[in-house]
């Protein structure tokens, strides 16, 4: 312990060593190392009790140098943008009309009118198949859906329900019953010289007009028509 010095204290126990320095020995002598005033003072370890030997030279020893610098490896971190979202589809307006288009030529002959239709045509089986035919154009001596003529029109309205007649509008003169036109229904015929058409109620007719014109609804004209009860 004298080696250690009056300023030093040391600290022995089974479980272990403790040393602490205060300052250097009294009978320290002077060292000619470059490094002399970082060096720790010397301990007599043959005075130190058997257990504390033990413990010393168990003890795993440490050196790091002054300059000593300390590092660790970082992992690489990528950082990835997120993905832009999905475009939405763009669709343009040719595209539409043509697939409009397309659509209305696969409507079959029993789809709605398109043009205002009077409330009388609900419920009434020869109005609701004239109504189909909106639209269809004004053909002469035309007999079907790919052009009718006035009284090709109403024989052929009349035929779906399978009342046949002949396709001419002086014939169908005289294919049902005349009524007045106060008892006239929708559906009855309405003739008159050369033209004949459909009553729709009210004072209202669905015909083909004429050339250049399509089948449609329309007011009654004809001055001083004749209704015919079709049966």
């Amino acid at each position: 312990m004298a080696v250690v010095g009056r300023r030093s204290a040391v600290v022995a126990a089974s479980a272990g060593l403790v040393v602490s320095t205060f300052g250097a020995p009294a009978v320290a002598a002077p060292s000619t190392h470059s490094n002399a005033a970082a060096e720790l003072p010397t301990v007599d370890t043959n005075a130190l009790t058997a257990s504390a030997r033990a413990v010393i030279e168990t003890a795993p020893v440490v050196t790091v140098a002054a300059d000593a610098t300390w590092s660790f490896d970082a992992p690489v971190v990528t950082v990835v943008a997120d993905p832009p979202p999905p475009k939405k589809a763009v669709v343009k307006r040719a595209a539409v009309a043509a697939s409009r288009s397309e659509a209305r030529a696969a409507v079959p002959e029993t789809a709605e009118p398109t043009a205002n239709v009077p409330q009388s045509v609900s419920g009434n089986a020869v109005l609701e198949i004239a109504a189909r035919y909106v639209g269809v154009p004004y053909r002469s001596g035309g007999k079907t859906p790919e052009g009718f003529d006035c009284s090709g029109f109403t024989a052929y309205v009349y035929g779906q329900l399978g009342i046949s007649m002949a396709s001419s509008s002086a014939a169908q003169r005289n294919v049902g019953t005349v009524v007045s036109r106060a008892d006239a229904l929708p559906g009855d015929l309405i003739w008159s010289p050369g033209h004949v058409a459909i009553y729709a109620g009210g004072n209202s007719q669905i015909d083909a007009p004429r050339p250049g014109k399509t089948i449609q609804f329309r007011g009654i004209w004809q001055s001083n028509p004749t209704f015919i009860r079709v049966s």
